[in-house]
């Protein structure tokens, strides 16, 4: 077996004398999102033996996406777990609203195309993570390593056999039939696997912050659009979860203006209470996030898959990256569960895996990529008050076509289910 990554100076490229320990496992997956985390539950509820390798020692980052839709409470509840996830302190998005010179626009009320679960769901990434792989511990055959970073693949002639990673106690390997890369849109896993990505470049970043909710304010997701920028407020219970849309680059621009000018230009995207742009105080309360959507050209290598971020990195246009990634997760189970239990996964079963959700996932960024050209893009570059485009004032008033954004945003292009819940204890 060969390692993929180059020493360090100072170092040989074989670290055997060095390994702290060996794992045996049938699947490792690399990054303990929520397409690692899911698809660890799913296979560790089929008897299959799992190690979920995170880099970080917890799951609590600041301005993860909290959203979980309709498409993923359906697949919780398909796993028994919907009930015990809503006992978790959480907010509903039941619409997704725009304001514009003639009024707030509804262009998703979720009420329309779902009835179970009629809203997304707003809980902290984390809470969702504990609990996933929680319910993962429950089961003999899963393993969860915190603080496990993860810097070689381990690969002989026939392909990926493992990963090894190194911990706070030295070098560890890892050595599995399948090794799945969910660790992220700057994916290691890819890069040491040499897989290209296919990139576009949105027209936009996104400044993310919080500010203080009160009891009485609005619910759910709203917009605004002014002269050259754009705010989105997530309802957080507590506090708002807040993009602000900048055009692509322009970051040190806005900086360079200084934190008075930033709270001013928030205080006129947010009419509702102004003064609540006070709270921001230090650039350091702002996190940016280059905006980019791209998608791998092959997922897959003889023994490692990639899905979720790692495969194809979303805008966060609507969201959606969360859904897609889980979605991702639920077809690899599907899909390779027998395979991993008989104990010999194929190039064309990975291959599969690819091909049901490539598709979904093409047509959902050929959609955010319209929206940012012909909607945001435009709104960012005008110095007048956003109009709304012809095309989606037509869709928005004819009854059939007004809840296609509702439904695409619930579940996705191509619903996704899971086929082998029924075997859990």
């Amino acid at each position: 077996m060969r390692n993929t990554s180059k020493p360090k100076p100072g170092e040989t490229a074989d670290h055997a004398a060095e390994v702290v320990d060996q794992i045996r496992t049938t699947c490792c997956i690399v990054g303990a999102g929520p397409a690692g985390a899911v698809l660890a539950l799913l296979l560790a509820r089929q008897g299959i033996a799992v190690t979920l390798l995170e880099a970080h020692e917890d799951f609590d980052r600041d301005f993860r996406g909290d959203t979980i839709h309709p498409s993923i409470l359906h697949i919780m509840d398909e796993l028994g777990l919907a009930e015990r996830l809503h006992e978790f302190r959480h907010s509903k998005l039941r619409q997704a609203s725009f304001a514009t010179p003639n009024g707030l626009i509804t262009v998703a009320d979720f009420s329309r195309v779902e009835e179970k679960f009629p809203y997304i769901m707003m809980l902290p990434q984390a809470q969702f993570l504990q609990f996933i792989t929680g319910e993962a511990q429950r089961h003999p055959n899963f393993r969860l390593l915190l603080g496990a970073s993860v810097q070689e693949l381990i690969e002989d002639q026939d392909g990926v056999r493992g990963v090894r990673y190194r911990a706070d106690d030295g070098w560890h390997e890892v050595s599995a039939l399948l090794t799945v890369g969910t660790d992220g849109r700057s994916s290691r896993i890819r890069r040491l696997a040499g897989i290209e990505m296919n990139k576009s470049s949105p027209p936009m970043d996104v400044l993310w912050f919080r500010l203080p909710r009160k009891e009485q304010d609005p619910e759910g997701v709203l917009a605004h659009f002014g002269q050259g920028h754009a705010l989105v407020m997530l309802d957080r219970l507590d506090e708002w979860q807040i993009a602000f849309v900048i055009l692509k680059g322009s970051y040190g621009q806005v900086q360079a203006a200084g934190i008075e000018a930033f709270r001013s230009e928030i205080a006129k995207l947010m009419p509702e209470f102004p003064e609540r742009a006070k709270h921001l105080n230090d650039w350091k309360q702002v996190s940016a996030l280059v905006v980019e959507s791209s998608r791998a050209q092959q997922w897959y290598k003889p023994g490692l898959l990639l899905i979720g971020d790692a495969a194809h990195v979303m805008s966060p246009i609507g969201g959606v990256g969360i859904n897609y990634a889980i979605q991702d997760a639920v077809v690899a189970a599907n899909v390779l569960t027998s395979s991993l239990r008989m104990g010999n996964v194929a190039v064309e079963e990975l291959r599969e895996v690819q091909r049901q959700r490539e598709w979904p996932v093409t047509v959902i960024q050929f959609i955010q990529t319209q929206i940012q050209k012909r909607v945001i893009a435009a709104a960012l570059q005008s110095t007048t008050a956003l109009q709304i485009p012809a095309p989606l004032r037509l869709l928005l008033r004819i009854p059939i076509l007004r809840d296609l954004p509702a439904r695409v945003l619930a579940f996705g292009v191509r619903e996704v289910h899971v086929k082998l819940a029924a075997r859990a204890n």
